[in-house]
């Protein structure tokens, strides 16, 4: 299980800001996720970015218990 936070739209779309998700690699919790919280996240998720312990990844990262997976949405301001 991979503990995940939700930042900004992610956490809207996903309606929760945190959740531990199943999955030995980034890849495999991020299909957990998309099936979990649906078409809506699976949208935002397209253009978010994705770090493990403060440093980005892509999905053939392996992950240990102890990593926390964020799931970061672009920012814009102004």
């Amino acid at each position: 299980m991979a503990r995940v936070r939700f930042f900004g739209p992610a956490g809207t779309a996903a309606r929760v800001r945190s959740d531990e998700l199943p999955g030995n690699t980034i890849g495999e919790v991020l299909d957990a996720a998309r099936a979990r919280y649906g078409e809506e996240f699976a949208a935002v998720l397209a253009r978010s970015a994705v770090w493990v312990n403060g440093v980005s990844v892509d999905e053939r990262q392996c992950l240990s218990s102890d990593d926390e997976v964020a799931i970061i949405p672009p920012v814009s301001g102004g």
